[in-house]
Parts: structure tokens; C-alpha cells; sequence
């Protein structure tokens, strides 16, 4: 499973890097297969502090999967939590990261892609969840041979919530 994370927003004027103010930042988790990817997970996370990585990979993937990071810090405590844990990334590796990690840049450039087009570049971080979670069901559904039962299970959760009334639908 290759891990990493990736920045949404526009151009951020004197950050560069990891350093940044005005973009969000988004945790990847990508199955891997031999020929292409299974599912995905993100996350929208305040910072790339090892805490907030860690909590991300504890609650989406299953200990003792075998991980593959770049070599950022914040990926240190994977070992200990019970994850295989396979730095890929360094800087002095000739190769790009596109090439070692192609599930978490090719997973990156789809989501930047397809928010440009759907939001046209206005991306707001109220909703942000909002769209990573589209986003998210979208691509693992993409294979999926079953797709009547998306309707089934639509009617399945919408009789197990509670109602919501229409005073309490609108802002």
C-alpha cells in the first residue's frame, strides 16, 4: 500500500515544500495490485505532523500491511504501531517519486483534475470532506460488477437514519 500526502489550493506566495499556510492537506492511502489500484482512502488532516499521519494510516489500514512513504518524519512511527514500514522516497534516489510511488501521485492528480473541472478551481475547506468523500466512493465504485445495488443500499441506510426534518435541513 503506498501512503503520502498531497496539497489542494492555488499558489501559495513565500511557502514551498511542506511549508504551507493557504492549502489543505490531504492524506493518500492507495491499495496497490499488480496491474493498477484497488481502493483509496483521504483525509483531509490540519497538519503533516507524525500524529496526525499516523491516526490517519491507524484508522484505514489494517496492521501488519506492509506500507510504502517517502522518507518524511512523520511517517517514523509506523514501525512501532505494527506496520511494515518501506521508505521508498529519498532525495538522493534518481528516480521521481511518480515512478516509485505511482499510486499516491497518480491518486493526487486525479482528485486535483477532477475537482478543477467539477468546482472550476474553488475549492472550499467547509466542504472539503464533502469532496474527498465523492471522490473517494466514486473511484472505488469505479469497477464495481454490482452497481444496482448502490440504489438497494441508498434505501437500506435512508430507513435506518433517523428523520430530519425540513426546519432543520435549512440554514
Amino acid at each position: 500500500m503506498d501512503v503520502g500526502e498531497s496539497y489542494l489550493g492555488g499558489l501559495g506566495a513565500g511557502s514551498h515544500g511542506r511549508h504551507t499556510i493557504t492549502k489543505a492537506i490531504v492524506a493518500i492511502a492507495v491499495e496497490m495490485r499488480e496491474q493498477g489500484f484497488r481502493r483509496i482512502r483521504l483525509r483531509h488532516v490540519p497538519a503533516i505532523s507524525g500524529t496526525h499521519l499516523t491516526s490517519f494510516i491507524v484508522d484505514v489500514v489494517t496492521p501488519g500491511t506492509a506500507l510504502k512513504t517517502d522518507g518524511w518524519i512523520g511517517y517514523a512511527p509506523l514501525q512501532s504501531l505494527g506496520f511494515q514500514h518501506q521508505v521508498t522516497v529519498r532525495p538522493d534516489s534518481p528516480d521521481p517519486a511518480h515512478v516509485l510511488m505511482p499510486g499516491v501521485q497518480r491518486i493526487a492528480a486525479l482528485l486535483k483534475r477532477g475537482l478543477l473541472r467539477t468546482l472550476q478551481g474553488r475549492i472550499s475547506k467547509d466542504h472539503l470532506l464533502y469532496y474527498l468523500d465523492e471522490f473517494t466512493f466514486r473511484f472505488n465504485r469505479r469497477s464495481s460488477l454490482a452497481h444496482g445495488l448502490l440504489f438497494s443500499r441508498l434505501i437500506s441506510q435512508s430507513v435506518q437514519t433517523e428523520h430530519t426534518s425540513t426546519h432543520d435541513l435549512i440554514l
